[in-house]
């Protein structure tokens, strides 16, 4: 009997190193600017001065008939008054010497009686404790009030991003292969 050859084959597979490491990001943000402005508050008082008005025209009136138009105008209508008060006492005398006939009416009796002299018009005016005016001005103060104000701004600062790559290195460790190895062959046959 005949015995086939037998053959091997041998095969080897192909073997891939692959060495990758990562990439690394790297972020940094500055922190951001707060710029703040303030305008202070300001309150501003303004007070006014006390007015202090003190009349004594009809004091002086009083003490010594006070200025020459006023005294003048009083001079005027106590002359007029007297002038008024003479004309009718005149004119009571003409009647009561136009009625001689009845008894007392005598010239020496009316007529004699009229020897004092009529006081001159007054040139002063009644004293008085109301001659004196006094007025007291007051006035509230002027307040302003301004308020503070505040400004505030921020500058927000971009994130600084950064990417370092990793690294990827693929070869071939092991090629593929095959092998065949045939068994003796025996001529001897």
């Amino acid at each position: 009997m005949s015995t086939l050859p037998v053959v091997q084959i041998h095969t080897t597979p192909t073997l891939l190193h692959i060495d990758a490491d990562i990439g690394q990001y790297s972020i940094r943000q500055p922190k951001a600017e707060v710029q703040l402005h303030t305008k202070p508050s300001k309150l501003t008082v303004q007070s006014h001065a006390i007015e202090l008005n003190v009349d004594q025209s009809k004091a002086f009136s009083a003490y010594h008939g006070g200025n020459m138009i006023d005294m003048n105008a009083r001079i005027y209508s106590g002359i007029q008054q007297l002038f008024m008060q003479n004309m009718a006492e005149r004119v009571q005398q003409g009647n009561e010497l136009a009625a001689i006939h009845k008894p007392g009416n005598t010239i020496a009796n009316i007529i004699g009686t009229n020897w004092k002299s009529k006081p001159f018009p007054e040139t002063r005016t009644p004293a008085s404790m109301d001659n004196v005016d006094i007025r007291i001005e007051t006035r509230a103060p002027s307040v302003r009030f301004e308020a503070a104000v505040s400004e505030m701004n921020v500058i927000v600062n971009k994130p600084e991003i950064e990417y370092q790559r990793g690294k990827l290195d693929i070869y071939v460790k092991q090629y593929a292969s095959i092998q065949f190895t045939p068994t003796a062959i025996d001529l001897e046959l």
